[in-house]
């Protein structure tokens, strides 16, 4: 079973369509005894790092998303879900991500047009379990005006002005900067290879 969780602004419908398309059983969760209960979590992010942070410490489920990712449930984060990933943000700097990563999600140069949005190309750096049975740089869905720094997890980056991690692995943790709920066939696979993980 396949836990969305709900903290009042993701973008949960796209994401649950995705988990109907594929077959994938799922429940959408907006407390940590359903996190509790989770075999596997999505944290689908849309809007403000800041409004998303607070959010989540409103609902008192901080510390319990850090201890189910700690005791090995797998963990996806989406667009914001990846960044809250990380420790902090140009966007709230005195809002505290979950810091499970080191580094400052930042924005894009004052000269680059933001947000990016469209199709982009990935780079991948290494094997992911997340790109398995895919081409080797498939295309996949942006909209975003923030990035996540390159990091020991990045497992594949996109450029736009700047390297970023558009997709971290580490361990049970993956973190996608696209979304893979709005780049078709390909980005039903990365999310299959995630419920099957």
């Amino acid at each position: 079973m396949i836990t969305v969780f709900d903290y009042g602004a993701g973008n949960l419908r796209s994401v649950q369509n995705t988990l109907a398309e594929i077959g994938a059983e799922h429940k959408q969760v907006d407390d940590a005894e359903g996190l509790r209960q989770a075999e596997k979590i999505i944290l689908p992010g849309v809007g403000h790092f800041g409004q998303m942070m607070r959010s989540l410490d409103a609902l008192r489920v901080r510390r319990t998303l850090i201890e189910r990712i700690a005791a090995g449930v797998p963990f996806l984060g989406i667009c914001l879900g990846l960044q809250a990933l990380f420790e902090d943000s140009d966007e709230a700097p005195e809002v505290k991500g979950l810091g499970l990563f080191h580094g400052t999600v930042r924005r894009f140069p004052e000269h680059a047009r933001v947000p990016h949005m469209g199709w982009n190309e990935l780079e991948p750096r290494r094997q992911t379990r997340l790109l398995q049975g895919l081409s080797p740089k498939p295309f996949l869905y942006f909209a975003h005006s923030y990035y996540a720094p390159v990091c020991d997890a990045t497992a594949a980056t996109c450029t736009y002005e700047v390297p970023y991690t558009a997709l971290l692995e580490s361990g049970n943790v993956f973190g996608v900067q696209f979304h893979p709920e709005k780049s078709g066939p390909v980005g039903l696979k990365i999310v299959k290879n995630f419920v099957e993980l």
